[in-house]
């Protein structure tokens, strides 16, 4: 168990704090001593120190006398990768062309710097060295800082730098806050969480950045600093909107994203309402923005996801400790269970959520926890171990049928919900009553529409939300060529047999289901409509609730033609699978007709 000290930090959103030197740290090339204790005000609560700097070392070294505060210094604009505690020196770049350096010399080019990789000058002899790498066909790139010219190998920046500084500790840039003032910041500065400039900043700098401080160079720095000590910038997320996940959109066509901070979310919902689709959407969403994911997976419902690596199947149950050693190694991770008896799942979950909570408070990941089938794991009769669980436990996401079977103590930590299904208002009913908290005003009955949620959000969205959620590549998934064109098998193919069951026409796939429904007589049609055949096929064999929700509601409308029926049942198809042009069906009873009966 972690002392509480280490469970404070690590609840901690940004674990390191990246800064440029010259202009932003320094002014004049010196860092004055309020702004040297600020950075070690900032040490003492546990983050870590990171400079990046087109400066040479032995020019810094000379300069900046307190290089120990800074676990990395990311050298050179990128090619070079100090670490003052071990002096050791790790070059990221090739070193640069003799004949390069010596044609720039040639030419006047003057005064001139050559590092491990860098050459280095002022304007305005930018113009001759472009023309010298164009006429000598070098795979070199001019980099701006204000008035220095620094050429590097392409591909080179403070961004590719802080990347390999990060990946020596272990951390995500998603933990990374990161300060500048001047274009050769913009890479360093995109790639982490938040992008703070200084007052004294290029405009341009200013623009692409989430932060613009009130003070200029280290009074810039110095306020960070105290932002990131008294709130972990959490004032400032309305700012921090680069990184929000795309869930869906409104009614009214706004788009709906939730933070990747800050959150502890409950999807709930009658089993087979579409819940894995709501998490699939989500899960692809933090896979895009890069945020680490970890999934216990009690029924391997997420076995099949493309992505993240699966512990543990059937035949064999995970490791705890093999799935440590994934995560810290920064991948995502769905932890299957179903190679555990069911009651031993609980002490599992158990005896792995205290190792992973200590993990985030050393490195910031995994950045979300998803707990499916959270009424078991976490069962109303669970009650955790001494700060086993904080109360105030961010990205969290737990997936259930039964709100009122979820640990009590930790439902009234939950502050937003999606809610899908039929049903909906008893699912928030059963929710609020066993949080504790005040059930919003519902206009009752609650309806959902195949594809749509409700989001009830504490802090923005207190009386619920409808949206219709955007799915993901993930998502799209399930249209593949096995349902559309491939070759289903024959137990588990659509039959068209009729209301005498004369004809045994097989559709092995969606192409040819769509083929023959054209096809079929309107007494052969009629008879499957009535019988809910169509949406029975979708749910249990194409596995896809939604288009078997749509293909039910037309099935259940008497008044409809068979003309209008038939053209509603493509409409549906068509909308969720591309089905490619295909060659015409043979004629039943021919001997390309292997299913006639």
């Amino acid at each position: 168990m972690l002392p509480a000290a280490a469970w404070i930090r690590g609840l901690m959103r940004y674990l390191a704090l990246a800064c440029d030197y010259d202009g932003t740290l320094a002014k004049d090339g010196r860092v004055d001593e309020p702004t040297v204790a600020a950075l070690k005000r900032l040490l003492a609560s546990g983050r870590k120190l990171i400079l990046a700097t087109g400066r040479e070392l032995d020019d810094l070294r000379s300069t900046f006398a307190n290089l120990e505060l800074f676990e990395y210094v990311v050298a050179e604009n990128g090619a070079l990768l100090y670490r003052p505690g071990t002096r050791e020196e790790k070059p990221l770049a090739s070193a640069p062309p003799q004949a390069f350096v010596a044609a720039l010399r040639v030419r006047g080019v003057t005064p001139l710097s050559v590092g491990r990789a860098i050459v280095a000058t002022w304007r305005p002899h930018e113009t001759v060295v472009l023309k010298t790498i164009g006429q000598m066909g070098l795979g070199l790139t001019v980099t701006f800082n204000k008035d220095a010219v620094m050429v590097l190998p392409a591909g080179i920046t403070k961004g590719t730098g802080l990347a390999a500084a990060l990946q020596e500790l272990g951390l995500s840039p998603h933990n990374v806050a990161a300060i500048g003032d001047a274009e050769n910041d913009f890479p360093l500065l995109s790639l982490c969480e938040c992008a703070a400039a200084v007052a004294n900043a290029l405009p341009a700098v200013k623009r692409q950045a989430d932060i613009v401080t009130r003070g200029d160079h280290g009074a810039g720095v110095r306020e960070l600093i105290d932002e990131l000590l008294a709130n972990d910038l959490r004032a400032r997320e309305e700012r921090l909107t680069r990184h929000h996940l795309l869930l869906g959109a409104s009614e009214s066509g706004d788009e709906i994203r939730l933070p990747p901070y800050g959150i502890k979310l409950l999807i709930a919902g009658p089993s087979g309402s579409g819940k894995s689709t709501v998490t699939t959407t989500l899960l692809e969403r933090l896979e895009e923005q890069k945020y680490q994911f970890c999934i216990l997976d009690p029924e391997g419902d997420y076995e099949g996801l493309k992505g993240p690596i699966v512990l543990g199947n059937r035949e064999r149950a995970p490791g705890i400790d093999e799935a440590l050693q994934l995560l810290e190694k920064e991948e995502d991770l769905v932890i299957n269970l179903i190679g555990l008896p069911l009651g031993d799942r609980p002490p599992f979950f158990a005896s792995l959520l205290p190792r992973v909570l200590e993990l985030r408070a050393r490195i910031g990941r995994p950045h979300w926890l998803v707990i499916d089938e959270a009424h078991h794991l976490l069962p109303a009769t669970w009650i955790p171990g001494t700060l086993s669980l904080p109360q105030d436990l961010e990205r969290l996401v737990l997936i259930t049928v039964h709100p009122t079977h979820v640990s009590p103590v930790i439902l009234p930590t939950v502050n937003a919900m999606i809610v899908v299904g039929d049903g909906p208002e008893k699912t928030f009913q059963d929710f609020f009553e066993a949080s504790k908290k005040t059930l919003p005003a519902l206009a009752v009955p609650l309806q959902l529409q195949p594809g749509e949620v409700f989001l009830w959000w504490e802090s923005k969205y207190a009386t619920p939300l409808r949206l219709r959620i955007i799915p993901g590549r993930m998502e799209h998934r399930r249209h593949t060529r096995k349902y559309a064109v491939g070759e289903i098998p024959p137990e588990r193919s659509f039959y068209f047999r009729g209301p005498e069951g004369k004809l045994n026409l097989r559709a092995q796939n969606l192409v040819l289901f769509l083929q023959l429904a054209e096809g079929v007589d309107d007494a052969t049609w009629l008879h499957h409509l009535r019988q809910a055949d169509y949406s029975r096929w979708f749910r249990e064999t194409i596995a896809d609730k939604i288009l078997a929700e749509e293909a039910a509601r037309v099935e259940q409308q008497t008044d409809l033609s068979p003309a209008e029926s038939r053209a509603r049942i493509r409409a549906a198809v068509e909308r969720y699978y591309t089905l490619p042009a295909s060659p015409p069906l043979p004629m039943p009873g021919t001997a390309a007709d292997p299913d006639r009966a």
